[in-house]
């Protein structure tokens, strides 16, 4: 991709969008909630629908020269109600992220201090799904429950009984480090039983429900939150789905109640993400997806290394690091970003090391399956991960707080010349040279 006025008017901004542009190419972005756009959501993106404000609801503006986005925003949702087959619910594609959204949801349908339960963040859930520094936590009483500690994955009977105790309002299901298949039905069924509303945060895996990869939360669940990026290849925002009788609360929570104007660009490129995900092509992809992320964890437990829950059924892996030591996930991040591989540090269950210095690290194959891999380069690129964890499973964490942040950084000086990150780096290289990223010259 080219910005020819940014190169020629503002070098200076040019210089780190031309250098982002070089690290997307020449490297293996596997952090599950990032993903490539195509072209035509880039175009919708950078259009002049940026140019325009437009508070308020389609038909129900309070600018004027609303004709147009009305009808992109129209578009959008409709397209969104036909993907998922989402006939009696209601759609509002205005969340700026997804973030807002769930809080939208939160401020629609709930009082302040009223009792929510979800999954905890070290265990998979996200920060706004009642972690104590959100507004989330700060807002409402959240229950958490847990994960089967023998088997990581989430027990259904243990969450039926903690909502029978607590009578909570809301019960929330959908995670961010979650490797399994969630039963949406059987959690709307236990809120129903307890007398709350049954709420489910699909960000991660809604491309995947979209193409018929994962069980969806339609047409039972009362509302429906998710992002448009991550395995949906869309932009960075949001959509909420909802019952028709929580329609009017939640429209009016993310306006005015969240937010103000619209970024009308941003809904143009879920119009444009929607369409592409309803093609034959698109399921193909969801599909590959798995298989990729399967193959994937074949390969890291054949190089002897342990994953969380046992492997994976949708799009992302959770690699547990404690059978080395604790604390390496940090290590094993920078180690990997040195090698051109980008992943992110992880909590896992039964943490016993600091949030920031965890001792996982989740990857994923959303983006690498937009570039066209397939399971014969997962499994080369699982050992090329075991290099790297392997090579450096004996760095430690220190014991004292203060001397972490300055071990980190005297590890990360260290990378540069190691001869292990070197040779996984110039594999690395040869892989992403036989797949271009869409939308990238």
């Amino acid at each position: 991709m080219n910005y020819p006025n940014l190169q020629a008017n503002d070098p200076e901004l040019y210089q780190w969008l031309d250098a982002e542009q070089k690290r997307q190419k020449d490297g293996l972005e596997m952090i599950p909630s990032e993903n490539y756009v195509s072209p035509a959501v880039l175009e919708a993106m950078g259009s002049i629908l940026t140019n325009k404000y437009a508070e308020g609801y389609p038909g129900k503006r309070y600018y004027g020269g609303c004709v147009n986005v009305d009808e992109v925003e129209n578009l959008c949702k409709r397209r969104a109600l036909e993907l998922f087959g989402a006939e009696g619910y209601r759609v509002n594609v205005q969340p700026l992220s997804g973030s807002p959204a769930n809080l939208a949801v939160y401020f629609a349908l709930l009082n302040f201090g009223d009792t929510v339960m979800s999954l905890p963040l070290p265990l998979g859930g996200h920060l706004t799904h009642g972690l104590p520094v959100n507004l989330s936590g700060k807002a409402y009483k959240f229950v958490f429950y847990a994960l089967d500690p023998k088997t990581e994955l989430l027990d259904y009977d243990a969450i039926a009984s903690l909502a029978r105790e607590h009578k909570p309002k809301l019960i929330l299901s959908g995670y961010t480090a979650y490797s399994h298949i969630i039963d949406f039905k059987k959690m709307h069924d236990i809120a129903k039983e307890a007398g709350a509303i049954s709420m489910a945060d699909t960000s991660h895996i809604t491309g995947l429900i979209a193409g018929g990869q994962h069980p969806s939360p339609f047409p039972f669940t009362d509302v429906v939150t998710t992002t448009t990026h991550k395995t949906l290849r869309g932009p960075r925002a949001a959509m909420i789905f909802s019952k028709e009788e929580y329609g009017d609360a939640i429209d009016k929570a993310v306006f005015p109640g969240m937010q103000g104007g619209p970024h009308e660009h941003a809904i143009a490129g879920i119009a444009a993400a929607l369409k592409e995900a309803a093609t034959p092509a698109f399921k193909e992809y969801a599909a590959q997806i798995v298989k990729n992320s399967q193959a994937l964890a074949t390969s890291l437990q054949a190089e002897g290394l342990r994953l969380v829950a046992g492997g994976s059924e949708n799009h992302l892996l959770l690699l547990d690091l404690t059978p080395f030591r604790p604390g390496l996930g940090v290590f094993l991040e920078k180690a990997l970003d040195a090698a051109h591989i980008t992943a992110n540090k992880n909590t896992v269950p039964n943490e016993s090391s600091s949030p920031f210095y965890p001792s996982g690290v989740r990857l994923g194959t959303p983006a690498l399956t937009t570039r066209g891999m397939k399971e014969a380069e997962m499994t080369h690129i699982g050992t090329l991960i075991a290099k790297i964890v392997k090579e450096f499973s004996a760095t430690e964490l220190p014991e004292e707080k203060s001397a972490r942040p300055q071990a980190v950084k005297d590890f990360v000086e260290t990378l540069a010349g190691n001869s292990v990150v070197k040779e996984v780096r110039a594999e690395v290289a040869g892989i992403t040279a036989r797949f271009p990223v869409p939308g990238i010259a």
